[in-house]
């Protein structure tokens, strides 16, 4: 969501980066640059203005001007008033300290994603927290709501209140309360209805079912696509209901992210959830400070590891760890890491989370490489024997031929599948010398990596030797500075 936004500051730090000393027309030239940036990626103007200001002040001090390195002190100041603007280090989390059921009531307009946010949201309660989640829809008046909202119950394993067809929408609050009463249920989630705008009738009934259900949590859904139209309904919400936080859906889309910079000074409401994908277990706590790593281009090292540990099967990390031990790597361990960087969202995902690797992102975008050349690379690995996959040194001129007929590539395509694979091995040996995983953890200090995981540099992988494709352990990602390991962006390039 945020590219632009992030190449176009990037490019102005990168010329604050390159100058020994700074002057306070410098620093002024810079913020000029920010806020076309800013208002670019429809960043609201009172809040460019005020943070602007803010900025400004705090970076023209002697402290920063006469510093060893002013220009990472900006950056620095930058960084930590995005974390403001975006709602600080601690935003809270959903509020369910309360007598069962606890009630979590979902509003919004028509389209902005809160059915599916709804049946996200019971997920993760019911997943991550351990929570008996009830979901209830009162939208009586979108054709199918309600099957829509059942069918993704079923899907997620999360218990829908029975259809029950003429009810109006505080009849079936009153039903479903009753009913989570009786079931022992921990959180009520109402998904209510919307419209295609902001009305007098929608804000009634949602004031109508708030005084029966007085819900501990009030989220605003809104579709981050909408830009500053999605400010100015959470506005016009925030001013009739006693909204607890926003969900902002599809912030994976190319949208320019003005609405999610925006939203917390405009409003006041916290950004609680963050939409980011189709998928139903595509939805984030919002950490403001991760988000603004990722605009300037800092990466976002911690939310990678979290996806690792998802992605990671403990059970397959530990074996590799046990094997990178003994300095074995061979063709199955290559595909497992390759289908693990698929689970984590691919390559762009990847690379958009790692601290220096935006030009690489870049320069895979320019390439038009998509993460199809993972399925590609895992194609080449299945028309491989077993025996070959264990043994990759008996691949010949006359199997190489076979393997690439049988998964639709280029002979030369196989070659340099091998040939990452020959580094990754090479990297794998390496740390055998060193003494193992302890061996090459004590390098960087007790603990690994800053401490990243367990077990030296592959604890990203979650329990050992890890995944993210060799991150943990090979140096990188397969062919992006493994060691002289090819180029990512080349492979099976079409």
């Amino acid at each position: 969501m945020f590219d632009n936004l992030s190449d176009r500051l990037g490019g102005v730090f990168d010329k604050l980066r390159g100058r020994g000393a700074l002057t306070e027309a410098d620093v002024r030239e810079a913020m000029r640059e920010v806020r076309i940036a800013l208002l670019e990626a429809d960043v609201a103007l009172p809040v460019v203005r005020r943070f602007i200001d803010g900025v400004t002040e705090a970076a023209i001090g002697s402290n920063v001007l006469r510093s060893v390195t002013p220009g990472q002190q900006v950056i620095k100041i930058v960084n930590d008033a995005l974390v403001e603007m975006l709602g600080g280090q601690d935003v809270p989390g959903l509020d369910l300290n309360a007598a069962p059921p606890v009630v979590i009531m979902m509003v919004g307009l028509q389209g902005s994603g809160k059915t599916t946010s709804t049946a996200k949201l019971a997920k993760l309660l019911k997943e991550k927290q351990g929570k008996k989640v009830l979901m209830a829809s009162l939208d009586v008046n979108r054709p199918a709501a309600q099957e829509q909202l059942k069918v993704l119950g079923e899907q997620v394993g999360v218990a829908t209140l029975p259809i029950i067809a003429g009810q109006t929408p505080t009849a079936i609050a009153e039903r479903a309360l009753h009913s989570a009463r009786l079931q022992a249920i921990d959180v009520l989630m109402l998904d209510t209805a919307g419209r295609l705008h902001v009305d007098d009738q929608l804000m009634d009934e949602m004031k109508a079912v708030a005084a029966i259900s007085t819900p501990k949590e009030t989220l605003l859904v809104v579709d981050s696509l909408t830009g500053q139209d999605a400010v100015n309904v959470a506005q016009a919400f925030s001013g009739q209901v006693d909204l607890t936080g926003v969900i902002l859906t599809r912030m994976d889309g190319d949208a320019r992210g003005g609405a999610a910079l925006s939203m917390r000074a405009v409003t006041g409401k916290p950004i609680k959830f963050a939409g980011t994908g189709e998928k139903l277990d595509a939805i984030e706590v919002f950490q403001p400070g991760r988000v603004a790593g990722r605009i300037l281009g800092m990466g976002d090292v911690v939310s990678l590891v979290e996806k690792a540990a998802q992605a990671v099967e403990a059970e397959d990390a530990e074996k590799l760890a046990q094997r990178m031990a003994k300095g074995q790597f061979d063709m199955n361990d290559l595909r497992t890491q390759l289908r693990q960087m698929q689970k984590m969202g691919g390559l762009g995902m990847l690379a958009g989370m790692l601290p220096g690797m935006k030009k690489a992102k870049a320069a895979m975008q320019q390439s038009g490489m998509d993460d199809k050349v993972l399925l590609r690379m895992d194609a080449v690995i299945g028309s491989m024997t077993p025996k070959e996959r264990a043994k990759p040194d008996l691949l010949n001129a006359k199997r190489k031929i076979r393997i690439a007929k049988g998964s639709g590539v280029q002979v030369q395509d196989v070659n340099k599948l091998i040939k990452m694979h020959q580094e990754m091995e090479r990297a794998m040996k390496q740390i055998k010398k060193m003494g193992g995983l302890s061996g090459l953890a004590a390098l960087f200090g007790k603990g690994g990596l800053g401490g990243m995981g367990g077990g030296g540099m592959g604890g990203l992988g979650g329990g050992g030797a890890g995944g993210l494709g060799g991150l943990g352990g090979a140096g990188g990602l397969p062919g992006l500075g493994a060691g002289g390991a090819p180029d990512l962006s080349k492979l099976f390039k079409k």
